[in-house]
This record gives structure tokens, sequence and C-alpha cells, in this order.
């Protein structure tokens, strides 16, 4: 299970708009214990400039994690939009997704006025839905 601040999740669709065509997508930092907490979003660049697939910044990436651990947080979740498909990992995001302990939350744009968000685990190829669920304070 995943906890993420509504104000976090706003903050993850309005970057998603904002980057249209392309995708966007960014790291969630938290706390990791039973469950998952998210207490902040980092958006990143997708350097690939893709509707299609993204790649992080190195740089901004290596960024949020010095910054994540000097606050004693850990990441606890990549996230990525996809503009035209739904919110599940596409085979590229199952063959990429090489951290068992990290949750890939998808967001789809497909329907414009109703996006829908998805946290998912992946470990060899293997995909399960994680419950997500919003809240006001972590």
């Amino acid at each position: 299970m995943i906890f993420i601040p509504q104000s976090i999740i706003d903050g993850i669709i309005a970057q998603a708009r904002n980057e249209l065509p392309d995708e966007a997508c960014g790291l969630l930092v938290g706390s990791r214990d039973v469950s998952r907490h998210v207490f902040k979003q980092y958006p990143l660049t997708n350097i690939d400039h893709s509707p299609e697939h993204f790649s992080f910044d190195p740089k901004e990436q290596f960024g949020v994690l010095r910054d994540a651990r000097s606050q004693g947080w850990q990441i606890i979740a990549n996230y990525h939009s996809h503009p035209e498909s739904p919110a599940r990992p596409s085979e590229e995001d199952i063959r990429l997704a090489f951290d068992p302990e990290i949750i890939y939350i998808i967001l789809s744009l497909q329907e414009k006025d109703n996006p829908v968000i998805k946290a998912f685990s992946i470990e060899g190829g293997k995909v399960e839905e994680v419950p997500l669920n919003s809240c006001d304070i972590v």
C-alpha cells in the first residue's frame, strides 16, 4: 500500500498536463515500512522528450537521492504519465523495471478531463497493482 498526499497527486497531474504531448516523470520520496508514505514530489526532466517513453536526467536523479538521504528519507516510487494510453505498465515499463523495492506510479491522461493514477509493483516481469491511497497529511 502507498499513501500519497492529494497535493502531490495534484502536482503530478499538473506536471503531466504541462508537459504534454511528452511523458512527464519524476520521483517520490518518503518513508518505507509496512506501507509507504510519500512526503515529497521531485519532478524530473524527461530527457527523451517523447510522448511514448521517458528517461530521467541522471544529474537530477542523483540530486534527489542526495536530498532524500540528507533528510532520512528513501525513494519510494517513480512516476510517469501516459498521454494517450491507460494507466498500466507498458512492455517497455516492465522491461525497464529493475528495482523491486520501488513502486511504479502511472498517470493516464487518455481521458483528458478524467486523469487516472495507479500504482504497481514490478518484479521479474510480474506486475501487481498496489493500493494507492490519497491522504491530506502524512
